[in-house]
C-alpha cells in the first residue's frame, strides 16, 4: 500500500534504506515542519551539526557507548583500503557530536538556558525486522532537540515543556496516546529518566511515538560542559534532550486509513482537492474540462489542488487511486453537474458524497475541512479505546495479551517485572502519566501495593 500510494519505495538494494517518492516526502516534510514550528514557538533555535563523531568521542558516557555498542555504524577505511587516522562513529543521535562543541560556545549563565533543535538523517543496525516508516536503518527526518539549563528544576521544567510540545504535536495529527515513564531498568543510555509517548497500531503492536530525557549532569560532567553563575562559580549544566522522526506519519497512516487506503488530514496532505472531469464525448470533454480548469484556478489560491486530466484511465478507476493516496476531497465535475450548476463532492473522512452548489463550493470546503480532524480524532479515540484492555490479575493479563496492549497495577519492582515478562513472554514498556482510571490496591504480579498503571505490549 505505502509503495502504491507514492509514500516509500521499499525496494533498495540495502535493507532498511528506503527512498520517498515526491508525494510522501511531501506528506513528512509538512509534518515534521509542524513540530519544528512549535518548537520554534516555545523559543527553539535550528542549528546544524555533523553526521560523524571520532570514536573516542562516542565513547565517553559510558552508558551512552554500550547502549548503542549493537547499533551504530563504524567508518574505519577506505575503500582503498586506507586506514583513518581514527575510526568515526555515523551519528545513531547527537549528543556526543554537539555536546563537545557546547565546552566551546558555553560560559555564562547569561546564555542559558539554551534549546536547540536539528532535523537531521540518523543510522541505527536495528536488529528487529526493519519496516518502512516504522523500524529505518536510516531515519531520514530524525528531529532531535537538545537544551542546557542552569540547574535540575529547569531541567524539570523543560521535560515538562517538551511533553506539552509532543503531545500538543499528536494531538493535532489526532493520533491517541499513552505518555509513560520507562522503568529505570529500561532508561535511555545516559539519562536519569525519560518518558515515551505510545500508541497502538492496528495489529495490536505498541509503537513509541517520540521520546524525552532528562539527562540531569551525567553528559555535562563527561564532558566538561560548565558555566559561570551569578557568584562567579564554575558549574556543570543540566540537559535534557527529546525526539521525534518519520514514524509520526507511519502512525498517521495506520491509525487513520481504512480498506481504501490512506485517509490524511488537509493540514498535510500533498494534495488537499483533486478534481476528476466525467465527459463521454469531445464535445462533451471541451465543455467539462474548460469548466474544470476554472475551478482549479479558482481554488488553488487558498488549497493544494490537481486536476486529473489523463483521458487513458476511467473515472472509476481515478476514484479509487485518489482515495488509495488519501486525497481529502474528490470533486467530480460532469456534463450533469455542469448544466444543474452543481458539483458533486467526496470526502474522505467519511467516505460520502454530496451535491453542491458551484457558488457555495468556497465556503463547502471550508466547512468540510474544518469538520476533518474532528471526525477523525473521535474515529481515532474510539478505536484506540478498544485496543487497550485493563487486566487487574494474571488470569486477565493471561486472556488478552496475544493481540492487545494491557494496563496493569502494578508495584514498580524489577523483580514482578522479569516475572510477568518471563511468564508472558512480553515487556514492560513503563508507567502510565495520562490514564486516570482509579488504581486497585494490589500489584498483578505479587500482593504489594500497587503504585502504578503500567503498560504491557509487544512492540516495533
Amino acid at each position: 500500500m505505502l509503495r502504491a500510494a507514492d509514500i516509500v519505495e521499499d525496494r533498495f538494494p540495502a535493507k532498511g534504506f528506503y527512498m520517498y517518492p515526491w508525494y510522501g516526502l511531501d506528506l513528512i516534510k509538512r509534518v515534521i515542519k509542524h513540530l519544528e514550528e512549535l518548537l520554534d514557538e516555545t523559543g527553539h533555535k535550528e542549528e546544524r551539526y555533523p553526521s560523524l563523531v571520532p570514536l573516542s568521542v562516542f565513547m565517553k558516557e559510558k552508558d551512552f557507548f554500550e547502549g548503542f555498542q549493537g547499533e551504530a555504524y563504524l567508518i574505519t577505511e577506505t575503500l582503498r583500503k586506507e586506514k583513518l587516522d581514527e575510526p568515526l562513529v555515523v551519528r545513531p543521535t547527537s549528543e556526543t557530536i554537539m555536546y563537545p562543541l557546547w565546552v566551546k560556545r558555553i560560559n555564562s549563565y547569561k546564555q542559558l538556558p539554551i534549546k536547540i533543535y536539528q532535523t537531521v538523517n540518523v543510522f541505527r543496525l536495528e536488529t528487529k525486522m526493519t519496516k518502512p516508516l516504522l523500524r529505518l536503518r536510516e531515519v531520514t527526518f530524525f528531529n532531535e532537540a537538545h537544551t542546557a539549563h542552569k540547574n535540575l528544576e529547569e531541567a524539570e521544567k523543560q521535560v515538562k515543556e517538551a511533553l506539552k510540545v509532543y503531545m500538543k504535536f499528536y494531538d493535532d495529527l489526532a493520533i491517541p496516546y499513552l505518555v509513560i515513564k520507562t522503568p529505570s531498568w529500561d532508561t535511555f543510555p545516559g539519562a536519569l529518566y525519560n518518558y515515551d509517548l505510545v500508541t497502538v497500531l492496528p495489529d495490536g503492536k505498541c509503537l513509541e511515538l517520540g521520546s524525552v530525557m532528562n539527562l540531569g549532569q551525567k553528559f555535562s560532567k563527561v564532558f566538561d560542559i560548565k558555566f559561570v553563575d551569578e557568584k562567579g562559580e564554575w558549574k556543570h549544566v543540566y540537559q535534557t534532550c527529546y525526539g521525534i522522526s518519520e514514524r509520526a506519519v507511519g502512525a498517521l497512516i495506520a491509525i487513520h486509513g481504512d480498506d481504501r487506503g490512506l485517509i490524511l488530514p488537509p493540514e498535510y496532505a500533498p494534495i488537499q482537492i483533486i478534481i476528476v472531469p466525467i465527459f463521454y464525448s469531445d464535445e462533451q470533454k471541451n465543455t467539462v474540462m474548460k469548466k474544470c480548469f476554472n475551478i482549479k484556478k479558482n481554488l488553488e489560491k487558498e488549497y493544494r489542488v490537481h486536476l486529473d486530466d489523463n483521458v487513458e484511465k476511467t473515472p472509476g478507476y481515478k476514484f479509487h487511486y485518489w482515495e488509495m493516496k488519501g486525497v481529502p476531497l474528490r470533486i467530480e465535475i460532469g456534463p450533469k453537474d455542469i448544466e444543474k450548476g452543481e458539483v458533486t463532492l467526496f470526502r474522505r473522512d467519511l467516505n460520502v458524497r454530496e451535491k453542491v452548489a458551484e457558488n457555495s463550493l468556497l465556503r463547502k470546503i471550508k466547512e468540510i475541512f474544518s469538520e476533518f480532524k474532528k471526525n477523525l480524532k473521535k474515529k481515532a479515540e474510539e478505536y484506540f479505546k478498544k485496543k487497550i484492555v485493563i487486566a487487574k490479575n494474571l488470569e486477565e493479563l493471561e486472556e488478552h495479551l496475544k493481540n492487545k496492549p494491557i494496563i496493569i497495577p502494578f508495584c514498580g519492582k524489577e523483580e514482578c517485572a522479569n516475572t510477568i515478562e518471563n511468564r508472558f513472554e512480553t515487556e514492560i514498556l513503563g508507567f502510565i502519566e495520562n490514564f486516570k482510571e482509579k488504581l486497585p490496591e494490589k500489584c498483578v504480579a505479587c500482593s504489594s501495593k500497587a503504585k502504578h498503571w503500567a503498560l504491557i505490549g509487544k512492540t516495533y
